[in-house]
């Protein structure tokens, strides 16, 4: 009896130092894998306050859910990254599911500040490049590497875990793993991470991009053939040229959008002229992921069918007239979306009980995209502190309308974040007061 007792506590022993081992092995993965960047999480606005102290209950869930994804790799197969486990990853389930309810504001988790990295992105050779500027704040929380695409291999089920603790469009709280896991595995791998490639017109380098917002400020501005000019053109939205040239130009290079606002600005801004989405030789489209309606988009447009959920009877390919190619279409992954609200855009809605229903604007998402592809950067037609001497969009030329302030953004913050990238030479900023002396000229 006696040696029987001895042998199981033999065997009991061994399987304890078994499983020190092997959680000192997890941990060292988790905190030291190749493609992880944990940062200090300082905001470049220095009136934004970092997420601090949770309930109870935000305290009870977040031990609950790190026990269940203590790690991660952010390979796509075991070629890729050595130290990916077949075997461990199949013995790892979805965690609970997380709802936004149950928190009354932006839970802070210990890996918030956590973002996947790319190593193929460009290293500019342009002596004017915005990456070179001097700024401190600037240079401390940019990720120039940040990953920028969400695509095919990626979701695992120990990085949707990690995910699975962000709300849309941040990551996928709420949401079923086998439900988007379907559709990101439809996502084309870009031939290349890197967007927009020098032109050969550019001797010393650089990277010249516009971006074009819809607002009221360029109605008669005369700005069309100095957008035009820049090597490339980014859009959002409701992207009307036509019949607007002299005011925004006739280019787009890029078309940045959701599911949403790509099928509403069709119908909303018809009457305008606006009856189709830019279409240029060589654009390139990108998308943001901005809730479950976009996954049924996107599951519909890539596999050339009617969508499902919200656009139920809807055919996203239509909208492309047989220009769609999925070598020209980006998505946008959740961990650059979050580094731009955490790092620059987080907004003081997040420490309240409508912290979920914030997101930084489509036209905010295209211009941190234009930042982080470009290294010249000059803005038109996004909102300013004078915006109510304008129409709300530029194209309104008889019945105009006020910009209204939305809970879901927080334009107060985006005036003062752009005027803050004008006057620390990150972008250019079109501003039309002629006695400001940030005035572009």
């Amino acid at each position: 009896m006696q040696k029987a007792l001895g042998l199981v506590g033999l065997v009991f022993t061994c399987c304890m130092l078994l499983y020190v081992v092997l959680w000192i092995n997890l941990h060292e993965k988790w905190t030291g894998i190749k493609g992880i960047v944990v940062s200090s999480g300082i905001l470049w606005e220095a009136t934004h306050k970092h997420i601090d102290g949770h309930t109870l209950i935000n305290k009870t869930i977040i031990t609950s859910a790190l026990d269940l994804s203590s790690f991660r790799t952010t390979s796509l197969s075991k070629e890729e990254n050595p130290s990916y486990s077949t075997e461990l990853e199949a013995s790892i389930t979805p965690i609970p599911v997380l709802y936004k309810k149950n928190f009354m504001k932006l839970p802070e988790w210990e890996f918030e500040d956590v973002y996947l990295q790319d190593h193929q992105t460009r290293i500019t050779t342009c002596p004017k490049s915005l990456h070179n500027t001097k700024d401190p704040k600037f240079r401390e929380v940019v990720l120039p590497n940040i990953q920028l695409w969400l695509y095919r291999g990626q979701l695992s089920i120990t990085e949707w875990n990690r995910l699975a603790h962000f709300n849309n469009p941040f990551g996928f709280m709420e949401y079923n793993y086998n439900e988007i896991k379907v559709v990101v595995d439809l996502i084309p791998k870009p031939k290349s991470s890197i967007l927009l490639t020098v032109p050969g017109s550019a001797k010393d380098g650089c990277i010249r991009c516009a971006v074009v917002g819809c607002g009221g400020i360029l109605n008669n501005s005369k700005m069309g053939k100095e957008i035009d000019s820049h090597d490339y053109v980014f859009r959002v939205n409701g992207a009307l040229t036509k019949g607007f040239e002299k005011d925004v130009g006739s280019k787009t290079s890029v078309y940045v959008h959701t599911a949403y606002s790509l099928y509403a600005s069709l119908q909303r801004f018809r009457q305008y002229g606006y009856d189709r989405i830019p279409q240029d030789k060589g654009i390139k489209y990108v998308m943001i992921p901005e809730g479950l309606r976009d996954f049924q988009w996107l599951q519909g447009l890539l596999q050339g069918k009617e969508a499902t959920g919200s656009f139920k009877g809807v055919r996203p390919l239509k909208f492309f007239n047989g220009h769609f190619n999925e070598s020209i279409f980006y998505v946008l992954h959740p961990d650059f979306l979050r580094y731009i609200r955490n790092r620059f855009m987080a907004s003081n809605q997040l420490q309240d009980n409508t912290w979920a229903m914030y997101r930084p604007t489509n036209g905010a998402f295209a211009l941190f995209l234009a930042i982080h592809t470009c290294d010249i950067v000059d803005a038109y037609g996004y909102i300013t502190k004078d915006h109510h001497k304008y129409s709300n969009y530029y194209f309104e030329r008889f019945k105009k309308t006020n910009v209204i302030f939305y809970t879901n953004h927080d334009y107060g913050l985006e005036i003062k974040m752009w005027n803050k990238l004008h006057n620390t030479g990150i972008i250019s900023l079109y501003q039309r007061q002629e006695n400001l002396n940030t005035t572009k000229t």
